[in-house]
C-alpha cells in the first residue's frame, strides 16, 4: 500500500516537471481569410424576385377585396 502512495507522488511530481519544460511561445496567428463574394453579386436577381413577389401579393390582395 505504501508503494502506491510513493508511485503516485513521483508521478505527480514528474507531471509538474514535464509541464514546466514545455515551450511557452505560441505559434504566430494565421493571416485573415480572403474576402468572400462581392456584395452586389445577385442584386439584379434579388430585385426581380422581389418585384415578382410584390406583384403577386398585390394581385392576391386585389382578388381578396373583390370577392
Amino acid at each position: 500500500m505504501q508503494n502506491k502512495y510513493i508511485l503516485a507522488s513521483i508521478l505527480v511530481f514528474l507531471v509538474g516537471f514535464v509541464s514546466m519544460a514545455q515551450n511557452g511561445t505560441p505559434p504566430p496567428p494565421l493571416p485573415p481569410p480572403p474576402p468572400g463574394l462581392p456584395i452586389d453579386g445577385g442584386i439584379i436577381a434579388l430585385f426581380v424576385v422581389a418585384l415578382v413577389y410584390g406583384i403577386y401579393k398585390m394581385y392576391k390582395l386585389s382578388v381578396k377585396q373583390v370577392a
